[in-house]
């Protein structure tokens, strides 16, 4: 899946995604990471939702976002509140969806200039 051009300002823009892989700027990564306007956080644990820490969840916050986005891999899979507790507990709301929409969105959100942090299982 081949996004979009994007006009914002942001540093790291995904450009495409497929299953396994995800394309940030000229760059091509295989392993989860967690990507935000102005920083990528490259490896980032999880391989599956089951996988999930606190500390991983809460290394999203390092990125000072204004909205959270997490994607499950292939399937959309929504974290039980007691999953996303440390971010809940924060006051930040977890959007949890597939990896492939969670690029399209964070794709739209940068182009609004949002602050936003995705953390993308791949």
């Amino acid at each position: 899946m081949v996004l979009t051009e994007d006009h914002s300002n942001a540093t790291y823009q995904i450009k495409s995604f497929s299953p396994g892989k995800i394309v940030i700027n000229s760059e091509t990564y295989t392993n989860s990471l967690i990507i935000s306007p102005d920083k990528i956080i490259t490896p980032w644990k999880p391989t599956t939702t089951d996988t999930i820490t606190d500390d991983d969840l809460l290394l999203l916050l390092t990125t000072q976002p204004e909205i959270i986005l997490l994607g499950t891999g292939e399937k959309s899979i929504i974290l039980p509140a007691k999953k996303l507790a440390c971010l809940l507990e924060k006051k930040f709301h977890v959007e949890c969806m597939n990896t492939a929409a969670a690029c399209r969105t964070y794709t739209v959100l940068i182009s609004e200039n949002r602050k936003v942090a995705a953390g993308l299982i791949i």
